[in-house]
């Protein structure tokens, strides 16, 4: 007998947290136009490589430098609310971004991005762990929730060159738009205000939650972690189409080797999510990405004339590092120092996230600049996934004794 769908049923609540996934993917989409966006600018509006790397990474100015007060706007304002206000911002933004006539127009238009997919996406977790109530399901929906940038880079990335070539650049910024818009509409009449008891009317005020999460280990050791993670794998996959144009693919090779070497990150998310509520170590899950980006990493970059080699290592990169950002999101959950901190561990993990993307793009483009080719890059996740490492070992110790407290 099929499962009535009621409000309070698992049905019901799976079908809110696919709808908060797809919003995310939705959100993503804004990402990932751009990689292949950057030959036609190129030919457009005369960019260069370096402003290539900045447009890459400005739509992280925005989480970089607000990432924590959206955290605590969206604990105190709740979740659905400030993520419809970043649809409608970025449809704004991406719109806009349609008419810009010269490079720094579409910079600033790319931060108005930054900003509505900041609000879109922070108060996510915080909104699936009121749809979801069970735990199990609840890590196996933040790990779905962990694929969303992943899922969305790579359907721009296939999806982004035939637009292109239909509809030119300024198209697909356009289209885009719309599709915020819908993403703003399905969440407003699928997901009600209040899925469940929230924080946000009752919780305290901003400084003393503030200062409750930035007390805390939890939310600072996933902060830095992220940050290890995100700059190094937008940075690759960010410039994988020029490298690989630059080596001659064009056409649909290029989109489909791109959009595979995002999309495979997702195995990675959903990966973590699972194992998480199987019970797996966190740390194991962490320090297990961060090896597979370094070797992934070195290998991609190091062993010239063997391209296949090299595709191989970026998928390698690509997919087992997901299990970072799955791992952290269903972290958050449990390291925040409470269920009314949660947006806020979330806002502050999205702050360094955001720093990660925003140095990482334009330093390797630094770095190739400097050394006529893509050669040190390895160097630079090498670098990334070491400290990764480190980090990896301290969570697991504050989960550990976190999970200990618990049982006692």
């Amino acid at each position: 007998m099929r499962e009535v769908s009621t409000p309070d049923s698992p049905a019901h609540a799976a079908r809110q947290a696919a709808v908060v996934v797809a919003v995310g993917v939705a959100c993503a989409l804004h990402i990932g136009k751009l990689p292949v966006a950057i030959p036609p600018l190129q030919a457009a509006l005369g960019l260069s490589l370096v402003q290539a790397g900045f447009l890459l990474s400005l739509v992280q100015l925005a989480g970089m430098t607000l990432g924590l007060l959206v955290g605590l706007a969206a604990d105190r304002l709740g979740p659905r609310r400030v993520m419809l206000a970043g649809l409608l911002l970025l449809a704004l933004g991406s719109g806009l971004g349609a008419l810009a006539g010269d490079v720094q127009v579409l910079l600033w238009t790319r931060a108005l991005e930054g900003l509505g997919f900041l609000l879109a996406v922070l108060p996510a977790p915080g909104l699936l762990r009121l749809c979801v109530q069970h735990p199990p399901t609840l890590a196996r929906a933040l790990g779905w929730w962990g694929a969303y940038m992943p899922v969305g880079a790579a359907l721009a990335l296939l999806l982004g060159a035939p637009l292109i070539g239909l509809l030119g650049w300024r198209g697909l910024w356009a289209v885009l738009a719309v599709v915020a818009l819908g993403a703003a509409l399905l969440l407003w009449r699928v997901v009600p205000a209040a899925p469940g008891p929230t924080a946000g009317a009752d919780a305290p005020r901003l400084g003393p939650r503030l200062q409750r999460t930035l007390s805390a280990p939890g939310p600072w050791l996933m902060a830095l972690a992220f940050f290890c993670y995100s700059g190094q794998w937008l940075a690759v996959v960010g410039f994988l189409p020029t490298i690989y144009s630059q080596a001659g693919v064009s056409g649909a090779a290029l989109g489909a080797l791109s959009a595979l070497a995002a999309g495979i990150n997702m195995l990675g998310n959903v990966g973590a999510g699972r194992l998480l509520a199987r019970g797996a170590r966190p740390g194991v899950l962490l320090a297990t990405g961060y090896a597979a980006m370094a070797l992934g990493g070195l290998v991609a970059f190091g062993a010239e004339g063997h391209p296949w080699a090299q595709y191989g290592a970026v998928l390698l990169f690509s997919s087992v590092g997901g299990l970072i950002p799955g791992t952290l999101f269903g972290l958050a959950v449990v390291l925040a120092p409470g269920q009314e901190t949660v947006s806020t561990t979330v806002g502050w993990m999205q702050q360094w996230s955001a720093l990660g993307q925003f140095a990482g793009p334009p330093l390797v483009a630094w770095l190739a600049t400097q050394a006529g080719g893509w050669q040190w890059t390895g160097l630079f996740t090498g670098a990334c996934s070491l400290a990764g490492l480190v980090l990896a070992w301290r969570v697991q110790r504050v989960w550990a004794g976190r999970y200990t407290a618990a049982r006692l």
